[in-house]
């Protein structure tokens, strides 16, 4: 079984656990809470990626990529060159940013969120930035060493931690107000990420085979060099996740004024915002955690055959990871949304925000594409290309919200629209850039099979639960089983399903490719 493989399923699996646990995460605010504290969260949350994706610089991904490189080439030197140099520019930023947020949080919350309600979340992520600094940069070099295995346990400990904590600070800061149990929600996400470091601290030390301190600032020095090549690849990187940070920043505060206009009340639009954001965007992007493993391995992987100049094999690679994501996010777009109503009312006791998930996801499918293409071209040295990109779909994105969520006849509905145009086009963007660069064959038949699958799965589904008529839970169960068992069946009898796909998976996956690929 290949690296590429290998580390696609170990990070799948912890990927898997880590949505649960996510998802039960967002059930005890929710539950805690109510909509209208997921409302300040999420605003709040934003910020939280902006100031992550600014520390961070890019530098996981250029990390995975030059690492790769390295090692491919045998080069164990200019390994450790690119741990110092990254480790020195991360923790350089975080000294910064640090302070200038907890100066900023004011200004923050009471002029550009609109909430004054919002401070207190926003200053319980300050002390996230030093954590996240040290942490990115491990992880990107385990990634470029195609061991996947530190970065997988990690967040199953970060979300452990999170989890653990959750309940106990929303409930011990709630009886203060809802913004501090907001903020004690935000501050179990800081203690999982600290819980997180520690751990790949510890794995970095066991497995490292040199010494980082050793002759530390010579190779700062000395390390022009290394930290052009790294600006190369992390620069545009950057550019394209601040894109979608900034966005994501500006979002809730177009949201409010578009809404403002249309003569929605605050509360009105942060419970709404809260619906779509909270309830119904976390469980279209459950199934994307197998989009996450893919990206996450194939940058490296495709990094070490550019390394080596085997177009082939770049191409096999991305044709392996593009079929999976089209066969697993077509399922996952039919159970959600033939399921939509009871999944809400079990996940969160209430089916607000079932619109929601109706209306987006059939054209989900195209985000599922986004983050496998997106690390492709990062990979190739298209890291600027896909930059470009992310700001055109940004700036549709924000444009569409605006237009469409100022008219009252729209609403929050608009806002739910804008988000579809900018993941649709910014997936149909890189998807052209990639066509250009490499030589790319498009098996239509994939394509239309999965389609058809996709529509004979739901109306059976559809048909299976108006039958039965059975209570929530046994719903949910029985037509997930009933549709994961057709589309199952549909994609290995059309081979969009191989044995390889499956043969590495432990249990099931060890089953299936004994008994169902004869």
């Amino acid at each position: 079984m290949s690296k590429f493989i290998q580390g696609t399923i170990i990070l799948l699996f912890a990927g898997l656990v880590t949505r649960v646990l996510g998802f039960i995460n967002r059930i005890v605010i929710a539950r805690f809470i109510g909509a209208e504290g997921v409302g300040l969260y999420m605003m709040a949350f934003p910020t939280f990626i902006l100031v992550v994706t600014i520390t961070q610089l890019g530098l996981p991904v250029a990390i995975s990529k030059n690492v790769a490189e390295a090692e491919a080439r045998g080069d164990t030197e200019k390994t450790k060159k690119i741990l110092i140099v990254s480790l020195a520019s991360t923790l350089s930023l975080s000294l910064l940013f640090t302070p200038a947020l907890i100066l900023l949080t004011p200004y923050l919350s009471e002029h550009l969120l609109t909430d004054n309600r919002t401070l207190y979340p926003l200053l319980a992520i300050a002390p996230v930035v030093p954590i996240i600094a040290v942490s990115s940069v491990i992880r990107g070099y385990f990634q470029g060493k195609q061991n996947m295995k530190p970065a997988a346990y990690s967040q199953l400990i970060e979300q452990v931690v999170r989890i653990t904590l959750i309940a106990a600070l929303t409930k011990a800061f709630l009886p203060y107000g809802i913004e501090y149990a907001a903020a004690g929600a935000m501050l179990a996400s800081v203690i999982g990420e600290l819980a997180s470091l520690i751990y790949l601290l510890t794995s970095f030390k066991l497995k490292k085979k040199f010494k980082v301190r050793k002759q530390f600032f010579q190779h700062i020095r000395k390390g022009k060099d290394t930290f052009k090549q790294l600006m190369e690849v992390a620069l545009p990187t950057t550019g394209s996740r601040m894109i979608g940070s900034v966005a994501w920043f500006l979002e809730p505060i177009v949201v409010t004024y578009s809404l403002a206009i249309a003569g929605v009340s605050t509360i009105a639009a942060t419970e709404g915002y809260g619906a779509l954001t909270g309830f119904a965007l976390p469980l279209l992007m459950l199934p994307s955690f197998i989009n996450m493993a893919l990206s996450t391995s194939l940058v490296p992987a495709i990094s070490e055959a550019k390394a080596v100049n085997n177009f082939h094999l770049i191409e096999y690679r991305l044709q392996q990871a593009l079929r999976i994501s089209l066969t697993t996010g077509g399922l996952s777009v039919v159970v959600i949304y033939i399921l939509a109503e009871p999944l809400m009312t079990v996940m969160y006791g209430s089916t607000t925000g079932t619109d929601f998930l109706k209306l987006m996801a059939p054209l989900f499918l195209f985000y599922y594409f986004q983050q496998p293409l997106q690390s492709a071209l990062q990979a190739l040295d298209l890291a600027r290309a896909a930059m470009i990109n992310s700001l055109i779909g940004a700036v549709a994105k924000i444009a569409v919200i605006f237009i469409l969520g100022s008219q009252p006849a729209f609403g929050i509905t608009g806002v739910a629209l804008g988000l579809i145009v900018g993941f649709v086009l910014v997936t149909l963007l890189h998807f052209a850039t990639l066509l250009k660069a490499i030589s790319y064959t498009i098996h239509m038949r994939e394509y239309l099979i999965t389609s058809g699958a996709m529509l004979l799965t739901g109306y059976i589904g559809y048909i299976t639960i108006k039958f039965l008529n059975f209570t929530i839970v046994p719903t949910i169960l029985c037509g997930a089983m009933v549709m994961s068992l057709i589309y199952l069946i549909i994609m290995i009898f059309t081979k969009l399903i191989r044995k390889g796909d499956v043969q590495g998976l432990p249990g099931v996956g060890q089953f299936l490719a004994k008994f169902m690929f004869r």
